[in-house]
């Protein structure tokens, strides 16, 4: 596609900057956050239509007002689940009824959603779930029983969408099903937060009691899951890419400054290894340019998630090395509250390992590559 910036998306990206400028908080939570961009209309840009108290947006629009909040430090989104990812699906496959009842809220920031796909025995190879849904009370409700994990930000939203499987006879992709449906059961949802290496817990376990943990609303078909989930694993890209991108320079600048400080720039191994990332980062940015809208095949979701897994975890190493010994020690001493504290390029380094892990493992991407692209053979499914 021929892409540029016209003297409209210039006008909309410095409305985007000075009312970020404003309202960008210093402290405060995340959830409050969604609320305040709900309520100016930031939300929802990128749905392609309007009318659910969200503003609409061009592409290029929605590109500058990504890059604009990712270099104003503004705080990670709580409200991306609902937004990027349920929201364009229900607008694909939910009924009026469903895209009344859900779409507002999300454009309002006041509910929150989770993703319930991978699961302990289905982690890549998504066709694999085992959780079950049956229906109930003379079929308007369906009971779930099984387990989620790697459910991000399960423990602070309202809803989840659930891949389940709805016929017990079925294999694979046949029989799964698309559920809604609400957090808030006690005893019929347990959640049980990950704590993951850099200290934190985003990830969770979430168990669903098949007795009591139950579902009223289907999107698409019963049993027609599969092409729904799938059609919303494709909303994973686009503009996004362009803001993560941002993000990326910034990190890359923070290990440039950290060499030249420490010396470490005067090594020619090390300058050579900058060099690399800075050129390949600039590579990634005109090739999600280039894709932006769609427009690089099958592929390109595959191809961009593996260019920017594996660079993003040679940059978190890069940040160890230009460190040396130091890189070792910690910014604060150990104590029982806090058994360790990690500054910037440690978090970097210790998150980025899951980079070609998480969405999809290196493996899965290039095999998507292989059949999907390349025509091979597909792989023996044991």
């Amino acid at each position: 596609m021929d892409f540029g910036f016209t003297s409209a998306d210039d006008a909309f990206r410095a409305e985007a900057r000075a009312w970020l400028a404003e309202h960008v908080p210093r402290a405060g939570g995340r959830r409050a956050w969604e609320g305040v961009l709900g309520a100016a209309g930031w939300v929802g840009l990128g749905w392609g239509e309007g009318g659910y108290g969200n503003r609409t947006a061009t592409l290029t629009q929605q590109v500058a007002w990504a890059e604009e909040y990712a270099r104003c430090g503004a705080p990670p989104r709580s409200g991306h689940i609902g937004e990027n990812l349920l929201a364009p699906t229900l607008l694909a496959h939910g009924t009026a009824r469903q895209k009344a009842r859900f779409l507002p809220p999300i454009a309002a920031g006041a509910e929150l959603w989770c993703q319930g796909y991978s699961e302990p025995g289905a982690g890549s190879d998504l066709a694999a779930v085992r959780t079950r849904a049956r229906r109930s009370d003379d079929g308007r409700i369906y009971r779930i029983t099984g387990q989620k994990i790697w459910t991000s930000l399960a423990h602070e939203a309202d809803w989840c969408f659930v891949l389940a499987r709805t016929d017990p006879r079925s294999e694979r992709h046949h029989g799964l099903t698309f559920l809604l449906l609400p957090m808030d059961q006690p005893g019929r949802i347990d959640v049980r937060p990950i704590r993951q290496l850099t200290g934190t817990s985003d990830f969770n376990e979430v168990f669903f009691d098949g007795a009591h943990a139950r579902a009223e609303h289907v999107v698409g078909a019963e049993g027609d899951g599969w092409r729904v989930a799938m059609s919303l694993l494709g909303f994973e890209r686009g503009v996004s890419t362009l803001a993560q991108q941002i993000g990326f320079a910034e990190e890359l600048a923070r290990v440039v400054r950290t060499a030249v400080a420490c010396g470490a720039a005067d090594d020619p191994v090390v300058r050579e290894r900058l060099v690399r990332l800075w050129a390949e980062l600039r590579t990634m940015r005109w090739n999600a340019l280039r894709t932006l809208g769609g427009s690089g095949g099958p592929g390109a979701p595959s191809v961009a998630k593996l260019l920017w897994a594996g660079w993003h975890q040679r940059l978190g190493e890069a940040a160890m090395l230009v460190r040396g010994a130091a890189a070792s020690a910690g910014p604060a001493d150990w104590s029982p509250a806090a058994p360790y504290e990690l500054d910037d390029a440690q978090h970097l380094f210790l998150f980025s390992r899951a980079d070609t892990i998480y969405g999809g493992s290196d493996q899965i991407q290039r095999t998507i590559i292989a059949e999907r692209v390349l025509g091979l053979p597909r792989q023996p499914k044991g």
